[in-house]
């Protein structure tokens, strides 16, 4: 009896321990578990509602409330020209709604820059900043770059034509006139995301009222060729970048025909006599000079 009585004791001790030693290794978990959600919880990048479009939307699409929902953005990263509120991204209501100037692709948060302001369309009034015009120029396969230009591009503009006036009367010229124009049309789109190359009748660039007459005289007066600036070239062309044929050719000047000095004309000495009303001049030999 006292022998099973220990056995029974021994084993109790035994089980007792083992759930000691279950229930301690039970909380070395949880308390890890805690540890790395804490870790997490701090490593966490903190987030800002902004609105964004559910589908993808192209250009010239108008934006209603059934094609934006919130979402979380990271907060650090957030672009400039979010929509933080339905206020901001519909200031006088759903029915003035803005239109899709870039394509945008579901979930993208909505730019400032890719949509017009509310109620306004996707023309190109749209797409002149303050002051500026807009000014078409007539192109063909050639001067227009074999028709990859886009809208969003730049261009330096160059003209060719023949001098009228002046000291340079007659003589034909390329010049650069206008450097870095931007496009904002091609034929009768804005669109920046067309694909494809097509060849272009006419370019629409933003211009200055006094880039509009300086480009409307190069164009009745001569013609304009227009070439690619790359996408983030902002050097600007250093003095006038100008060519005509003979520079172009480097043709020298003929040099000047050589004129041999005139031999002085001979010495005549003279000795004048008078003999009544008459004055006699006889040669005599020229004294010697030094």
């Amino acid at each position: 009896m006292k022998l099973a009585f220990g056995l029974v004791f021994v084993a109790g001790l035994g089980l007792a321990g083992s759930a000691v030693w279950m229930v301690r290794d039970h909380f070395q978990q949880q308390s890890m578990a805690l540890a790395q959600v804490s870790a997490a919880a701090a490593a966490m990048i903190p987030t800002v509602e902004v609105w964004a479009v559910k589908r993808e939307m192209a250009y010239g699409e108008p934006i209603t409330m059934d094609d934006v929902q919130p979402i979380q953005y990271a907060e650090p990263f957030l672009p400039e020209g979010v929509f933080r509120t339905q206020e901001e991204l519909f200031p006088k209501g759903p029915d003035e709604t803005r239109v899709v100037l870039r394509q945008m692709e579901p979930n993208e948060p909505i730019l400032a820059v890719k949509v017009t302001e509310p109620g306004e369309d996707a023309g190109l009034t749209s797409r002149l900043g303050k002051g500026m015009r807009a000014f078409a120029i007539s192109v063909d396969v050639a001067s227009g770059v074999s028709g990859f230009l886009r809208p969003g591009d730049k261009v330096d503009v160059y003209w060719t034509g023949t001098i009228d006036e002046g000291a340079d009367a007659g003589r034909q010229v390329t010049r650069l006139i206008e450097p870095g124009l931007s496009l904002i049309a091609i034929d009768q789109t804005a669109d920046e995301d067309i694909m494809g190359a097509s060849i272009a009748r006419t370019v629409t660039v933003q211009v200055t009222p006094q880039q509009v007459a300086d480009l409307a005289q190069a164009q009745a007066s001569g013609s304009l060729s227009l070439s690619l600036v790359g996408q983030g070239d902002e050097v600007a062309a250093a003095g006038v970048i100008e060519v005509d044929q003979r520079s172009l050719l480097d043709i020298q000047d003929a040099p000047a025909p050589v004129v041999a000095p005139e031999a002085p004309a001979p010495r005549v000495c003279t000795v004048r006599t008078r003999k009544g009303d008459q004055v006699i001049e006889t040669p005599v030999d020229c004294p010697p000079t030094n």
